[in-house]
Order: C-alpha cells, then structure tokens, then sequence
C-alpha cells in the first residue's frame, strides 16, 4: 500500500513537473512575441492604431476656369453637395447602407429607384472599389439640401457617410463655345486604369472632350485633405487639420466671347433661314473666325449646340435620357469645324496658284467659256463668255477651272493643296482633329481596291461551291449545275469589270478635282487658315484656342505665341492676283457674292462655294477675309446642304464681319446677354440689309443633282466610266454615309439626320454605296 501510495505521488510531481515546463514554456513565448511586437514592430501598429481613430477625408480640387481674351469668365465652378461613403471595416456596414438608400430614396439621381435598388447600386460601387478602407466612394452627387440635414440628424447611425462640398462646372453664358471646351465627367473603370499613376482615383473627374480634355494636366488641379479623429464607431471627434486643396491652373483663350456669341447666333438665324426657304435637310453647319496676323482663333462654331449644365444639373434619369437622346439625334457633340466637307468652288484659288506657279497660264490667259466643256456643263447656261483668271474666280467659272485642271493634271494641284494646309492636320490643340483628304490617283486605287476584292472573294466562293456539286454529278446535272453558277456569277463579274475600271484615275477625277469636288475633303478650320495664308502674303501659321495658362495667385505658367508652319512657296504675284480675284467676287455687277455684302462699310474678298451631293441638297461654303486692303481676319463658314454657297453661308459670313467690325470698341461682355447666359440657344432677329444677289447667277432652289456616272463627274456625262457601278465612299463631293471608312480615322460630317455615335462620328462599315457629288452647282 506504502509503495503504491510513493508510486502515485510521484506520478503527481511528474505531471506537476510537466504543467510547470509548459506554463513556463508558454511565458517564454509570449514574453518573446511580446518583445517582438514593442521592439520590432512597434511602428506598424501605432500606425494602426492610428488609422483606428483618425481618418483622411479628400477634398477636390475646383478645376481651372476659362477666359476669353478680354477676361470674360467663359467656364466657372459652383459648389454641390456630395455624399460618399468610407468602408469602416465594421459588422453593421450593410445596415447603414440600408439606412442610407432609405434616405435617399427621391433623389434625382435615383428618381424611380426604391430603396432596394439604391442599396444595390451602392453595394456595386463599393466592390468595385474592393472595400478599401477608409477610402470614400461617391454614392450620390448633387443632392438636395434636405437630404443633407436627414443625413445629418440621423449622424449616429451612419458610420462612414460622408457629406462634403464639391465644386463642379458653371457655364455662365449657355452653350458658348460648345462643344470646343468640352465637358467633364466621372472617370469610368477604363479611364481609370490608364491613368492611375497620375494620382486618379475612383470618382475622380476629368475632361471627356474639348479643351477639358487637352488641358486635363492643366485644369485639374491638386486635391487636398481633412485629418479628423474619429470614435470607436467611427464617427467624427475632431478636425486635426486641413490641406487646401490647390485649384487648377485658368486658361486665358484667344476667342472673343462677343464674336462667338454673334458666330453662333449668325449660323443658327442662316440655318433656321435656309430651312424656311425649303432646304429641309440644313440642319447643321461651321464657322471658324481666324487672326490672319497670328493664327489666333477668334471664334470657332459649331451648330447645333447643345447646353452643357446636363453635365453638372441634377437631373433624372428620365431627364437625362431625353437630353442624351438629342444630344445623339443631333450629334450636337461633334465639332463640326473638325469635321470634313468637300471645298466645292472655294477650291478653285488652289489650282489658280498652281497653274500661274507652274506657268501653265499667266494674268492675261482667258478662254471663251460657252458653257460647256467636253461632256462637262457650267452651272450657268451659256457660260460667261470671254474669262482670265481674276474673272473666272469673280463669277466662279467652272469651264475656266476645268480647262487649267486638264492642262495640270492631279499631282501639281495636290502639291499646291497640301502648300497650303490642306490634307494636313493644323496642330489645332483639340482632340479629334483629321488631316482631311486631296485626291489623287494612289488614293483612288486604294479607296476602290477593297470594293474590288470584295467582289472577287463572292465569285470565288460561289465557284468553290459549284466545285464541289459538280464533282459527284452526272453529266446532265453538270450542265444545269454549269448554267446555275453562270446565271449567279454574271451580275459580280459586271460588277468587277466597272469597280476594276475605276481603280485607274480618269480625266473626269481631274476635272472634278479642278472645282472642289471629286475625292476633296477638308475641315471648315483648314479652310480658314488657307484663305488667311492667302491673305496674310504666303504665311502658313498653326492656328491656336489658348493664349495663356494662368496659375491661381496670378503667375504665367504657359504662354502660347504665335508658330508658323512654313512659308506658302507661291510668288506674292500670285498671291496677289488671286487676292484681286476673291475682292472682284464681292464686287457688282456679277461677283457671286456681290449682293451679300451690299452696303458693307468695310471692304472684303471672298470666295463662293457650294458643293453637289448625291441624294442630298448642296453643302453651302463661304470663305473671306476683310478689309481687303489690310487683312485682319480670315473665315469659313459650312452650311450642310444650305443649297448655294452666296446666299445660305455668305449671308452667315456677312453678319460675322459685320459683328467683327462692330464689336472692336464694344465693352466685353458686349450681346452676352441673360437670356445667352440661361443657355438658350434661339437667335435673335438679323439686321435688315439689301437681300443677296449675284448678277447673273440663278435663284431660287438648285435643280436635283444629276445622277452622274462618273464619281463626281459634274454636269454632264462622263464619257468614260461605265453606268451603274456605286462609287465608294468618299469618291464625291458628298458626305460618305456607308462604304470605306475615311482615310486616317477622319470623321466626314454627318448627314442631317445624324445617325452616327455622339462626339466621334464614327466611320462606317463598308457597304459599297455612297452618296456622290456631281459638280459644282456656284451660283447665289
């Protein structure tokens, strides 16, 4: 019994001894780990520890305003109310979410939303932040004042909401100089991953388009930051300090508010103008006001507009579809002073330049024009009789250009084109802008090649198919099988031997080039510049929308002079007889602008234009620049099928120069009126002046174009392309609706209806057929 009683005690003190080696072994580790974590990471977690009680709330930066030249604030900031939302890394988050949709239920924003949904969609925002922590989402912009104080009453219940102010774009005076400034928006996902190592982060804003897009560097400005210490429910104790956010840089631009607004107005009153006369499908148009001096862009407009507070008002959902759908039926977003259109007449000073430069003609070179060339008719019947070059520009003799055409050929009238800026970008400081296109033979062959072997692959599957049928028939079934393929490849290969004819450049290619027409496509901007090279004496400069950068507290931080691209390589004898030829254009008794500027105080040489669509009315072109004797500006102006260039964009053009003149000693916010500022878009009443005439031009509404069968072959018939084939895209004067899409990505200007995505334009799928020119229809 002793022994058993020894033999258990020691079994205690064993187990005892054991317990003791681990309750010590445990200590020791603890001790160590506590050791590690005061010697060795104590850093980490006081960081931690920090971040449990203090938070770091960003405040956006207002963005960088815009002036025009005078100063006058175009694009201000205003202040909204935000609400965001921090993930605390707390249990009851999906209840105050919950809460939080309950509260903003009749939002705007969320109009016709339930609670539910709401809580969906901030539920979605959060993951697609992947539950940062501490780091705000934006749930909800420009919310009403009355849901601000709810939110504020119910404070304690909602961990992690957060109310902040947000300063978002004002446009004080409309739609003025949209869509050249753009517009900002939310960056999506994608914006987003391309641009985070730029400091970006979700619910940033930025500039989708426009200047706000050129300048984002500029105009974005730094954001700042609230420290503010919070309790254990996350909820504000103190502010610790602020960080200013530091505003963006202003932008001082070279456009003159008052002429914009006259620009604008001028086009809106021509088109609306045009429409009354018949021509339904003017719809839109262009004009671009330049320095001539200095390649400064004084205005630059595009119609229609659109206003551009749908960006920044609060607006439901329904609201915003019905604005968004207009904004696409109109394509209000594209900037039609960026688009392509053909020339037409206002072409024709280009192959005068080049057949005096080449000394294919001089000054005292004329012809008898009867009205008719080869297969080809003037847009006047009976033509104009005995004309050198300054009258075939006064009256804008299509026979006259047709014959220097013939004796040029395409390549010299392309080398003077492209002397003089066309088919080349500008350097514009605008996204979106295309270099344009000159014809010429390599771009023929490349427009219709694809058309060509488009229809060589349909023969080759249909032989493939009627291959393989006839391998297993039998000798009468082969016949049939024979006459059946036949039958289906006869239609392709007619088809073939015209499009394959095509591929070579023809006389009718050079005639049609010769006025304008044919494969000529050019933005309204390129136009100007040419005509201001031309008045300026041979100088080239790159135009230009922004003077200045300014900083905040007032320092330059970019200025912007004046650049020349190169010197016109044509003589100033040259220049100066095509100078004498555009002042005889606006001069009585036959200039095809004479009636235009009747009365004018001012003097002004110009150029007519109006360029035949197939399927459509005539594009209406007018450019000019004045006083003649000492040129200060230079336009364009595009009416899309406004009928004749003198009386559809010449009477816009007349009512610029007339605001350009008279507006030079007016104050600075001279016609920028509140209704403007309220953003409407009506134009007021135009000044009463002599109606348009032209001598000897026809009136009233141009007769259909005729359906020519060359690509854009004008009056008349070509004598050489075979009747029937579709040219592509783009082989007319016309605006390409389906077919190739243009060369470089350009965006053509769209047809009336608009049926092409907001602000790019789009390029469509190849089809094959295309509207064409066919000639130029000059005339009033």
């Amino acid at each position: 019994m002793a022994t058993d009683g020894i033999i258990t005690s020691r079994k205690v003190e064993k187990k005892l001894q054991v317990l003791l080696g681990l309750v010590i072994a445990a200590f020791a580790l603890l001790f160590i780990r506590l050791a590690y974590l005061q010697l060795v990471e104590a850093d980490k977690y006081k960081v931690m520890a920090q971040q449990n009680h203090l938070r770091l709330i960003p405040i956006a930066a207002p963005r960088g305003e815009i002036f025009d030249r005078n100063g006058v604030r175009i694009v201000g900031n205003q202040p909204v109310y935000t609400i965001s939302f921090a993930y605390l890394g707390v249990e009851d988050t999906d209840r105050v979410i919950a809460r939080l949709a309950r509260i903003l239920v009749g939002e705007k924003s969320f109009q016709g939303k339930t609670a539910e949904e709401i809580e969906q969609e901030i539920h979605k925002k959060l993951q697609e932040q992947k539950l940062r922590l501490y780091e705000p989402v934006p749930v909800a912009d420009k919310v009403s004042s009355e849901t601000v104080s709810r939110i504020e009453e119910q404070r304690l219940e909602l961990p992690g909401v957060l109310i902040d102010v947000r300063p978002v774009r004002h446009y004080p005076y409309g739609d003025l100089l949209v869509p050249t400034l753009g517009y900002v928006g939310i960056m999506d996902q994608k914006e987003l991953e391309e641009n985070k190592d730029k400091g970006y982060t979700l619910g940033d804003s930025w500039g989708k388009d426009g200047l706000e897009k050129s300048f984002e560097s500029y105009l974005r400005g730094r954001r700042g930051a609230r420290q503010v210490e919070v309790d254990a429910q996350g909820q504000p104790v103190r502010d610790l300090g602020v960080k200013e956010p530091v505003p963006g840089d202003n932008l001082v631009l070279t456009v003159d508010a008052r002429l914009q607004r006259a620009v604008q107005d001028a086009l809106a009153r021509g088109i609306a103008r045009v429409q009354k006369e018949g021509y339904s499908q003017a719809r839109a148009g262009a004009a671009v006001v330049l320095d001539v001096r200095t390649g400064e862009i004084l205005a630059l407009a595009s119609h229609p507009t659109y206003d551009p507070t749908i960006f920044t008002r609060d607006l439901s959902p329904q609201e915003w579809n019905e604005a968004w759908a207009k904004i696409s039926r109109d394509q209000s977003l594209l900037n039609r002073a960026l688009a392509l259109y053909p020339p037409g007449s206002t072409f024709k000073m280009v192959v005068a330049a080049a057949a005096l430069e080449m000394g294919k003609i001089t000054s005292r070179f004329s012809i008898y024009d009867t009205g008719r060339y080869k297969y080809k008719m003037d847009w006047k019947p009976g033509g104009h009789g005995r004309v050198d070059v300054v009258r075939a520009l006064k009256v804008s003799c299509d026979t006259f250009f047709w014959t220097v055409g013939a004796m040029l050929g395409p390549e010299p009238i392309a080398r003077y084109a492209r002397e003089f800026g066309l088919g080349q970008k500008t350097g514009v400081e605008l996204p979106g802008e295309h270099a344009g296109r000159i014809p010429g033979p390599e771009q023929k062959y490349k427009l219709w090649k694809p058309l060509l072997d488009n229809v060589q692959r349909q023969m080759d599957e249909i032989r493939k198919e009627y291959e393989k049928r006839l391998a297993g028939a039998g000798e009468g079934e082969r016949a049939a099988l024979e006459r059946e393929m036949n039958r289906r490849l006869a239609p392709l290969q007619e088809q073939y031997s015209k499009i394959e004819w095509e591929l070579t450049w023809r006389e009718y290619d050079t005639l049609d080039m010769s006025i304008g027409q044919g494969n000529n496509y050019y933005t309204p901007l390129q136009l100007a510049n040419y005509i201001a090279a031309i008045a300026n004496g041979g100088t080239l400069y790159k135009p230009y929308l922004v003077k200045e950068v300014v900083a905040p507290d007032g320092q330059t931080v970019a200025r912007f002079s004046p650049r020349v691209i190169r010197r016109v390589d044509v003589s100033s004898k040259t220049l100066e007889i095509i100078r004498r030829g555009m002042r005889e254009v606006a001069l009585p008794p036959d200039g095809t602008a004479a009636g235009v500027f009747a009365g004018a105080e001012y003097s002004v040489a110009a150029k007519t234009g109006t360029a035949e669509v197939h399927g459509h009315d005539n594009h209406a072109l007018f450019v000019a620049f004045a006083p003649y004797e000492k040129p200060e500006v230079a336009l364009a102006v595009v009416v899309e099928y406004g009928g004749h260039g003198s009386s559809a964009a010449g009477s816009v053009a007349r009512e610029i120069l007339d605001a350009y003149f008279s507006l030079k000693k007016a104050p600075p916010t001279a016609g920028l009126s509140k209704e403007k500022a309220a953003g409407t878009q009506q134009a007021a009443p135009a000044p009463e002046r002599p109606a348009a005439s032209s001598g000897n031009n026809r009136s009233g509404r141009p007769v259909a174009a005729p359906q020519a069968p060359s690509g854009g072959a004008g009056r008349g018939n070509s004598s050489g392309q075979p009747a029937g084939v579709t040219p592509p895209a783009g082989s007319g004067g016309g605006t390409p609706a389906a077919g190739p899409p243009p060369n470089e990505g350009e965006t053509v200007a769209p047809p009336g209806t608009g049926n092409q995505p907001p602000a790019t334009g789009g390029s469509p799928s190849p089809s094959g057929s295309a509207p064409e020119a066919s000639g130029e229809g000059e005339g009033q």
